[in-house]
């Protein structure tokens, strides 16, 4: 059964249009993604579960079709865009090499897969494997119902000592760090290949859409890309960052077209220097701890990161995005525009108005 978007070819038109003269540079306002219900009796928290809650023996059109209402009821204003992200988890792809998943508390967890010895260990690509099929079957339903109205985008892939960390614990892989790095170095080594070999896979899923690539991003990707992360880095050193995290960025900016950066809390900022040094690094995503001060409120932060020739994305409200705007200019800035959960249909044409007014929207 084909789903039909409040989103037309036109629209498509204009979007992919603007969206790839922001990627290069050739415009000088921001990119702002406005997202309303149309539909009062959705939430737009619903389109964010975790597909790991639903049973196994449940098909990807029965799981998927839950999720048509809400996204059918969907506006899309200025430069967001239709999408759908078949989420199962950060790091997924533990599970493909073997760490439990677990889902009984509301979210997903994928828990120590029993690995004894580093020295005794190699990781394997494999398609062999519930997990992957499973991620699969989802997104090649996802693409069959709305693919040719939507983008949709990759499962969350995690990142390299994401990915070590499900499958030793994260408690156990710190003290790996320190009785066997070059043990967790030689492992590191394996998982770079293999993640780039299950990004391929999915994408040769999600390509013939035609609709550019989101990952798991709010951008849209006029090639292939993604939004790399390393939530284990807040616990690690820029030393050992370096030898451990950066080869394996570095690598998929070079196999990728357009790469973004998920700098996830403060914690992660002693790295920024490192990352903004990364040339086919596109830009970073910055996101406050919870109970941190809003986006707006890290101006030298956020100066720094577009000083360096990246472009920052932010979610933000309204005022945080115009207050932006006015101190550092929109040029390279794409802001997620939200209030509480999302923006009603009135703050949403409000919202377009006033910026419109300052000339942040066509």
């Amino acid at each position: 059964m084909k789903s039909y978007l409040q989103f037309d070819d036109k629209d498509w038109d204009r979007t992919e249009r603007n969206w790839t003269a922001w990627w290069h540079g050739e415009t000088d306002r921001p990119m702002v993604m406005i997202e309303t219900m149309a539909d009062p009796r959705y939430s737009l928290d619903t389109s964010h579960e975790h597909l790991t809650l639903f049973p196994l023996t449940q098909s990807a059109e029965e799981v998927i079709g839950g999720f048509a209402p809400q996204l059918e009821a969907f506006r899309y204003l200025s430069d967001a865009f239709p999408k759908w992200v078949p989420y199962f988890g950060p790091g997924v792809i533990a599970a493909f090499l073997g760490s439990p998943v677990d889902a009984s508390t509301g979210t997903t967890w994928f828990h120590p897969s029993g690995i004894a010895s580093l020295a005794e260990t190699d990781l394997v690509y494999t398609t062999d494997n519930l997990w992957w099929q499973r991620v699969a079957s989802v997104t090649r339903a996802a693409v069959a119902r709305w693919g040719d109205r939507s983008v949709i985008g990759h499962t969350d892939l995690g990142g390299n000592l994401d990915i070590l960390a499900s499958l030793r614990g994260t408690q156990q892989l710190l003290l790996d760090l320190y009785d066997a790095p070059d043990e967790v170095e030689r492992l590191l080594g394996q998982i770079a290949p293999l993640w780039l070999r299950y990004y391929d896979a999915f994408r040769r899923l999600v390509v013939t859409t035609n609709r550019g690539t989101a990952g798991w991003s709010p951008l849209l990707m006029p090639g292939s890309g993604y939004m790399l992360q390393s939530d284990f880095s807040y616990m690690i050193s820029p030393r050992m960052f370096e030898r451990l995290i950066l080869p394996d960025l570095t690598a998929c900016c070079d196999a990728l077209d357009y790469v973004f950066y998920h700098l996830d809390g403060k914690g992660q900022i002693k790295h920024l220097d490192m990352l903004l040094a990364i040339e086919r690094l596109a830009g970073i995503q910055w996101i406050p701890d919870d109970g941190a001060p809003p986006s707006e409120e890290w101006m030298p932060l956020l100066k720094r990161i577009r000083d360096a020739g990246k472009l920052c994305q932010l979610y933000v409200t309204p005022d945080g995005a115009l207050k932006i705007a006015r101190e550092l200019g929109g040029k390279g800035f794409a802001f997620c525009i939200c209030n509480r959960a999302y923006l009603t249909s009135d703050e949403a044409m409000a919202c377009c108005e006033a910026f419109r007014v300052e000339g942040l929207v066509e």
